[in-house]
């Protein structure tokens, strides 16, 4: 923990400007200086990209969840402090991962496919959450946030975790060196792990066998979790009930790609933080940090470099 300041911190918003941030900004106790003048950076606009950083910045904060355009843009060093926006999204994420589940045990997302009334098209594929095993893979913020509806709705959570440390409303917890547990334990599995090289790939042809002909997929993440084409394959042949997917890889998702098309797959834009609700998460994220950055407190969201998250 960081001294105190003495001084209300120094901070530049940019390379982009939000109006919203830069009040939040001043919320938190911040005054706004132009970026040779600041001790602290709040980035907005830009995916990846970042100024060229003065000396004096000492914190970065970083307008997203997932940082591994930055650091595969190798801009991160071990100089200053850079915080991300890891659980800042986590309830509208959390939201849209239910939402996407149920579409597809329900048959919505088959329902909305049609042209012409076809009860019996929907029918035999709808299935109930109530009695089911669901796997958060990732359990961190968006993840915890999803526990409270799905058990909600009469489903019981496995969740996994970097260390397998009880997660508070899941049934069971395990570690991230487990993962491979979840396939056969679950009757359907959601996504919400950080994008690093050892989740990449993450879920492949054994893993979609494993999860069986019953299960969904739900992937809110990053798409490089899953490999699209034993995807496509499992789809195709019936080996798991279906895939909802906000991520894709390739993103965005191709004209003609078979996934567009499959009936067992449903597809959103990366829409399930939508822009209209990021804004006023991000700047109540920025103020509490500005916050505790001027009283010398701990940061929300710092980032391991070692881990890439």
């Amino acid at each position: 923990m960081a001294p105190a300041q003495s001084s209300p911190p120094a901070v530049h918003v940019g390379p982009g400007s939000s109006p919203e941030v830069e009040a939040a900004v001043e919320r938190g106790g911040g005054r706004l200086v132009p970026l040779e003048e600041a001790e602290v950076l709040v980035v907005v606009g830009g995916h990846g990209e970042l100024p060229e950083l003065p000396a004096a910045v000492r914190w970065v904060q970083l307008p997203s969840a997932g940082i591994e355009a930055w650091v595969d843009s190798g801009r991160l060093d071990r100089e200053r402090t850079w915080t991300s926006a890891t659980g800042a999204y986590s309830s509208a994420v959390a939201e849209g991962a239910v939402a996407l589940l149920l579409a597809g045990v329900r048959g919505i997302g088959l329902a909305a496919r049609q042209s012409t009334w076809r009860p019996e098209a929907v029918g035999p594929v709808q299935s109930t959450l109530r009695g089911a095993t669901i796997a958060i893979v990732g359990a961190g913020g968006i993840g915890k946030a999803m526990i409270p509806a799905f058990t909600g709705l009469g489903a019981s959570v496995l969740a996994v975790t970097r260390r397998g440390h009880a997660v508070e409303g899941a049934e069971r917890t395990l570690p991230a060196d487990r993962v491979g547990e979840v396939w056969e334990a679950a009757d359907h599995v959601v996504l919400a792990a950080p994008a690093t090289e050892a989740t990449r790939a993450l879920v492949g042809a054994q893993q979609l066998a494993a999860l069986g002909p019953q299960g969904w997929l739900v992937n809110i993440a990053r798409g490089s979790l899953v490999d699209t084409d034993a995807l496509v394959t499992a789809l195709a042949e019936g080996t798991i009930a279906g895939a909802a997917l906000d991520v894709t890889d390739p993103e965005p998702l191709p004209d003609g790609h078979p996934l567009w098309s499959e009936p067992r797959c449903i597809v959103t834009p990366h829409a399930t933080n939508p822009s209209q609700l990021q804004s006023a998460a991000l700047a109540a994220r920025v103020e509490e940090n500005v916050r505790r950055f001027a009283a010398g407190e701990d940061l929300l969201g710092l980032v391991d470099l070692d881990a890439g998250y």
